[in-house]
């Protein structure tokens, strides 16, 4: 009898901590919000650019980027930018949301200060402030865990739309970490 017993015990406990991981694993992929840091920009810059995404389904998401210089006298040409942005993602298994390699639209503000590289004697070289709107694409990839903590690369490319003294492209990337919740 105790042997019976035993085996019912093993049994129940071995299936009821199965479900727990199913759901556990179910539950991480019906997070929709995503929260990150660029670690490039930070350790590099420094800049910190924070992201927010939104899952909207397994194939599309959508979010905003916000870069601020935390040193004004950086090299870096942006001292501030929001992106808004769009993404699609192309993965091979569908039972993934929004995992995988993505292709991104942006529109982009940014303003900072810009040196225009013009080599004459009658023109001076100082950095002049600028605001700009710019539209782009990019690529990247992204992964996440069980935990919900998220990898993702990403590497694109704008331009500046408007006239004056202003960057005529821009470029988007980072190694981006961070979390889905």
């Amino acid at each position: 009898m105790k042997n019976i017993l035993v085996i019912i015990v093993l049994f129940v406990s071995v299936f009821g901590f199965a479900q727990e991981k199913d759901k556990d694993k179910a539950s991480v992929f019906n997070r929709k919000h995503e929260l990150k840091v660029g670690a490039i920009h930070l350790l590099g810059g420094p800049l910190l650019e924070g992201t927010y995404e939104y899952i909207y389904s397994k194939d599309f998401t959508y979010g905003t980027s916000v870069l601020i210089s935390l040193d004004s006298k950086t090299a870096y040409d942006e001292e501030f930018s929001v992106t808004p942005f769009a993404r699609f993602y192309f993965q091979e298994t569908k039972e993934y949301g929004a995992q995988g390699f993505f292709v991104e639209g942006f529109a982009k503000y940014l303003s900072g200060k810009y040196t225009p590289e013009v080599f004459n004697i009658f023109t001076s070289n100082t950095p002049k402030s600028y605001s700009a709107g710019a539209l782009g694409l990019g690529l990247g990839k992204k992964w996440f865990n069980a935990s919900g903590f998220v990898f993702e690369v990403l590497v694109g490319a704008g331009r500046t739309i408007g006239g004056g003294d202003q960057p005529d492209g821009m470029f988007r990337g980072d190694l981006l970490i961070g979390y889905r919740f």
